[in-house]
């Protein structure tokens, strides 16, 4: 049984059908990055999970801007432990996955609810959640560490399931990446109904 698997049988059967939008292979992907950037080392070399120095660069790596040499180690190290082949990534790639990673290092992964749920229990306005969904490329990416500051700052992880097959159908798959925006939004009004 592959760490995707158990990822998968951890999951609510609803939540099981609502990861289609993202092709099984990115999934998984991100599920083993998950994985290993939540996992602590328990060794030197460990190649199921970082130490703290190396989650802390990935934390305060700016995926836009310039990626220094230990940052660079560690988000490499990360994609490694992952399965996800550094050297055969072209440089756009670098700083999707980098943004993914850096993301799940500040918020952490909790697939246990929806997005659109998570925003709505750390109190995000609908003007943010507005933005980020309206948003693409550069601003999009400006938007999204401040939010996932402020949901740590709350105590929310993220459904990186949701969240990273939006981030990585961005720039190839707008009609996957808007089914994925479409229920986000869908989920957090609906949340946000109940709230009242």
């Amino acid at each position: 049984m592959s760490l995707s698997d158990v990822a998968q049988s951890a999951l609510p059967e609803k939540q099981i059908n609502d990861t289609a939008a993202i092709p099984p292979r990115q999934e998984q992907s991100i599920s083993r990055l998950a994985h290993v950037i939540a996992q602590a080392a328990r060794f030197s070399g460990d190649k199921h999970g970082l130490d703290n120095g190396e989650r802390a660069a990935l934390a305060r790596l700016d995926p836009d801007g310039e990626i220094r040499p230990h940052q660079v180690a560690a988000l490499s190290r990360a994609l490694i432990y992952a399965g996800i082949e550094p050297d055969t990534l072209k440089p756009e790639a670098w700083h999707v996955w980098a943004l993914i990673a850096h993301g799940m290092a500040l918020a952490g992964h909790d697939a246990s609810q929806n997005l659109g749920q998570q925003l709505s229990s750390a109190g995000v306005s609908e003007s943010r959640v507005t933005k980020l969904l309206t948003s693409r490329g550069d601003a999009f990416r400006q938007i999204l560490p401040r939010l996932l500051r402020l949901l740590a700052s709350k105590g929310i992880a993220v459904n990186w399931y949701e969240l990273g097959g939006l981030i990585l159908n961005q720039a190839r798959d707008e009609e996957k990446a808007e089914a994925i925006r479409l229920k986000i939004a869908g989920r957090f009004f609906a949340a946000e109904a109940k709230k009242d």
